[in-house]
């Protein structure tokens, strides 16, 4: 039997799951419109963490929790990409680190850019709902005990 939902029917996990995935869609396009259309959503999993600071693929590989190996796959098609550098860790000659590139760092100024005028364009458009929204599921958040691992960038799919 197939059912044929309107969005309000879906249940709150779905709806806020498919919400977001709207709103990153969105983004994606308006980041390909200015000349970043090569990123993808999960680039922003690898550079979140070296955003904090160059770190080795090592520790990218522990923060990310996934293989050394799914690690360098990783960081080997970012730097293809231009997104990541290799740089001499000051403590360690023989030690590389990753960091972002100039374009990496454009691609997250211009993310950040766009999800603010998007929220704007929202609060415009429902007021003070997107408050309330935004409250609601911080506080679903906290209640599944997720925001430790946002606030220490370890957010991953449910496996």
């Amino acid at each position: 039997m197939v059912v044929h939902l309107r969005p309000a029917e879906l249940e709150l996990s779905l709806l806020s799951l498919f919400a977001g995935w709207a709103m990153t869609d969105e983004l994606q396009r308006r980041l390909a419109a200015d000349g970043l259309g090569e990123l993808r959503f999960n680039d922003g999993v690898v550079i979140q963490h070296v955003l904090a600071g160059p770190l080795s693929i090592t520790a990218l590989a522990e923060r990310m929790g996934v293989t050394q190996q799914a690690a360098s796959k990783t960081v080997a098609d970012l730097e293809r990409r231009g997104l990541l550098t290799r740089e001499p860790a000051p403590d360690d000659g023989r030690a590389k680190n990753l960091a972002l590139t100039e374009q990496a760092k454009r691609a997250v100024d211009k993310t950040r850019e766009h999800r603010a005028q998007l929220e704007a364009e929202l609060v415009e458009e429902y007021g003070p709902r997107v408050a309330d929204a935004r409250d609601l599921l911080a506080a679903i958040l906290t209640r599944f005990d997720a925001d430790d691992a946002i606030r220490h960038r370890r957010v991953r799919p449910p496996a």
